[in-house]
């Protein structure tokens, strides 16, 4: 569900914590061992106490006066922390997460630090960021639709949430059809953020810089040989596409767009498609292959229609 790349960059990130915190605590009992005689005398023979314990218990002997001693000597370390002017828990490692002590699992279960560590790396490799902030199915507004617009708005925000909740049990295509501020790029974000959440790959981006990335790998020089720009369209679990019809037509820019669709029809892969072209403008603009595909069985058609968005 997650990247490969965004689930090693955030356990690593997790490791870091962790590693940090220790060092801190170390660090700490290094200064108070040259401040406090007392404390390293404590630290020391505490350390001789554990290794008492742990001999004791492994022959199958009685722990009690050895566990009573240590017990003792912890009472009075804390004291002279105290006596120091600092907290009891000075020296102890201080985790960020004190439910995984920063290691990002429960057992065999990933813990909330991780997956929340996750999806802000996966809100931030989305290219959705800003947007997300900002666009939720929660602050969509229907204010000043009316009569047939605001029921098909109303229609289209229930599909929208659908969707979103049916993800990925349901991995079914969108094209949102409609003029400039009908609402398109909001209900895109808001099934984004349900679906990020969720803890799917969601990429978003423009077709021109789309096709421009696939344009960029394969143009690429011997020498500028290095990671792919155009693998994540391909393999990512949701790809919304924005502004269809604005990109300059070639015969690259159509071959990248049907290979593009087909790769992720075949993979079993969702894409969501918006863009200001009518049907008509549609079928004008792109050959059949293309055409048959998006506005075909393979795609759910929503018509945006409605006083500007962005004004109201």
């Amino acid at each position: 569900m997650y990247t490969r790349d965004n689930y090693r960059e955030a356990k690593a990130e997790i490791e870091a914590r962790r590693t940090s915190a220790v060092a801190l605590a170390e660090e700490r009992c290094r200064e108070l061992a040259t401040a406090s005689p007392e404390i390293k005398r404590i630290d020391e023979e505490l350390r001789g106490t554990g290794l008492e314990l742990f001999r004791v218990a492994c022959s199958g002997g009685d722990i009690s006066a050895v566990r009573k001693r240590n017990e003792a000597l912890i009472a009075a370390r804390r004291a002279e922390l105290v006596r120091l002017g600092l907290p009891e828990d000075y020296t102890e490692v201080k985790y960020a997460c004190p439910i995984c002590s920063d290691t990002g699992f429960v057992g065999t279960k990933m813990c909330s630090c991780l997956k929340e560590l996750l999806i802000t790396k996966n809100i931030k490799s989305s290219g959705m960021g800003k947007l997300i902030e900002r666009q939720s199915f929660e602050n969509f507004s229907l204010e000043g639709i009316e009569g047939e617009d605001r029921e098909r708005m109303e229609k289209n925000l229930a599909k929208a949430k659908a969707y979103a909740e049916l993800f990925p049990k349901c991995r079914g295509n969108l094209l949102l059809i409609g003029t400039t501020g009908t609402g398109k790029t909001h209900i895109s974000t808001a099934i984004a953020k349900e679906i990020i959440h969720q803890g799917f790959d969601v990429v978003y981006d423009s077709v021109q810089n789309i096709i421009s990335d696939f344009e960029s790998d394969k143009f690429k020089s011997n020498y500028g040989q290095g990671e792919s720009l155009s693998e994540k369209y391909l393999e990512c679990e949701l790809l919304i596409i924005d502004d269809l019809g604005t990109e300059f037509s070639t015969q690259f820019s159509t071959s990248t767009l049907y290979n593009l669709l087909n790769t992720r029809q075949n993979r079993g892969l969702a894409t969501i498609i918006s863009t200001n072209l009518s049907a008509k403008e549609l079928a004008g603009k792109y050959d059949g292959r293309i055409y048959s595909r998006i506005v075909g069985s393979d795609y759910t058609v929503l018509f945006f229609s409605g006083k500007d968005y962005r004004i109201r």
